[in-house]
């Protein structure tokens, strides 16, 4: 089922007083009733309405228009608009809004976002539950005025921010968070693994040398060059 066109009844009195096309191509495309048509020709429907032009607003050309006065038959089809989309405005950047009914709660969900979340900045606190800077550091020194009464409470079952937002600012925070020192062992520098290496000084042995081996005395060889000899018994 094709569209209307804008402002039916004065498209189908401008196509009454400047074509020749039949009462009931004129209803199709106007959605209206034959009669209705046949009323506004006889001036008896639509008394004081101007006529509206469909081909300068865009809803139908001339060689439609042509072709349906040459054949009585042929129905008339609205040109399509192209629609341009227009981009969703983005929200203003600020502090969230909070409700009146709701704003006695936030002190309750800043204490909780302190101790639950103490890597979140200030203005990430400011952006969930749409405070300032002085309540969050009175809530935190413990100077807030009704400070005694206070108590921990998630703003999200408070109302106050959303999980997705929460967890946003969380991760978001934990990215910011500077890494802890490394203690794992790590590469020397060049200059230090390209010292040459003193070779090892040789120990001296504290051992006495060994004695070559001893050669048996002949007592005879002996005796015999000292001129003695041996007497024989």
């Amino acid at each position: 089922m094709t569209a209307a066109p804008l402002m039916p009844k004065a498209t189908a009195v401008w196509l009454v007083e400047n074509t020749s096309l039949s009462f009931d191509q004129i209803a199709d495309f106007c959605k209206l009733h034959p009669l209705e048509v046949k009323g506004i020709a006889d001036g008896e429907v639509a008394q004081g309405i101007k006529g509206m032009d469909p081909i300068t607003t865009g809803q139908l050309t001339r060689e439609e228009i042509a072709k349906a006065e040459a054949d009585p038959t042929h129905r008339l089809q609205i040109v399509e608009s192209r629609r341009v989309p227009i981009p969703e405005a983005k929200p203003k950047k600020g502090p969230r809004y909070t409700p009146v009914s709701k704003r006695q709660d936030r002190p309750n969900a800043i204490l909780w976002l302190v101790r639950n979340h103490p890597e979140l900045k200030d203005s990430q606190i400011m952006r969930l539950v749409g405070t300032t800077k002085s309540t969050i550091q009175s809530v935190r020194d413990r100077s807030h005025w009704n400070s005694q009464q206070l108590a921990p409470m998630d703003p999200v079952t408070l109302g106050l921010a959303s999980q997705i937002d929460l967890d946003h600012e969380v991760r978001r925070a934990s990215k910011e968070k500077p890494a802890p020192a490394q203690t794992e062992s790590t590469l020397l520098p060049a200059s230090e693994t390209t010292i040459a290496r003193k070779e090892p000084e040789p120990q001296l042995s504290t051992e006495p040398p060994k004695r070559e081996r001893e050669t048996p005395i002949d007592v005879d060889s002996v005796f015999a060059k000292l001129g003695g000899g041996r007497k024989s018994e």
